[in-house]
């Protein structure tokens, strides 16, 4: 499972997400897997720039 699933929209909302993908159940469990968490990349120290939508 991917945390990026549902990080966020913004770079705040991405750190928030990382965090609890490390330090929370936010992501819930997912049943009949065994296997480890995929670890959460680390996060630039830049800004993050949204993307506008690719039409």
């Amino acid at each position: 499972m991917s945390w990026r699933n549902s990080a966020g929209r913004t770079g705040e909302e991405i750190r928030k997400a990382r965090e609890e993908w490390t330090t929370s159940d936010r992501f819930g469990e997912v049943k009949g897997y065994d296997g480890d968490l995929t670890d959460a990349p680390e996060v630039p120290p830049a800004r993050l720039k949204a993307r506008g939508r690719v039409r």
